[in-house]
């Protein structure tokens, strides 16, 4: 959870208010860091072309490209690399629907059913806080 205040304590508590609400606890700061990559984000829509995409984004200093089932294309990239791919990309006239420097959960968790639902719950709770400024978190939510 990244945040933006003028008052920690009111905020730390209102963070750890929303996590012991939903079930979960808040850690000491930085503490899950370790799960995450920061690393730039940029992700097109299925239909692009795949080819155009690798090409481009692996000649401008990409780190990864990843295809996923539904055939969205993500690009990975340093964060000392993303505005550099990010122009490359478009200069090609390529446009990502997201492009982000994001923290990237290296271990993806799937949660369904109840599990789900309180850890959406938890996320809405969290991101409507004033202060949050960005959740980050590892769980692929499957909400059917």
């Amino acid at each position: 959870v990244d945040t933006m205040t003028d008052n920690k304590v009111r905020t730390v508590a209102e963070v750890r208010h929303a996590f012991s609400k939903f079930g979960g606890n808040m850690g000491t700061e930085g503490s899950v860091a370790f799960q995450f990559k920061h690393c730039g984000q940029l992700i097109f829509a299925p239909g692009t072309s795949e080819d155009k995409v690798m090409e481009v984004a692996l000649e401008s200093g990409a780190e990864d490209v990843i295809s996923d089932d539904e055939g969205a294309i993500e690009v990975i990239t340093s964060v000392a690399d993303f505005e550099v791919v990010k122009n490359a990309l478009e200069a090609a006239g390529l446009t990502p629907e997201v492009a982000e420097v994001t923290m990237r959960p290296e271990n993806p968790i799937e949660l369904s059913g109840d599990e789900a639902a309180r850890m959406q719950k938890l996320l809405d709770a969290i991101e409507d806080l004033d202060d949050v400024q960005g959740v980050y978190h590892n769980a692929e939510l499957d909400t059917e």
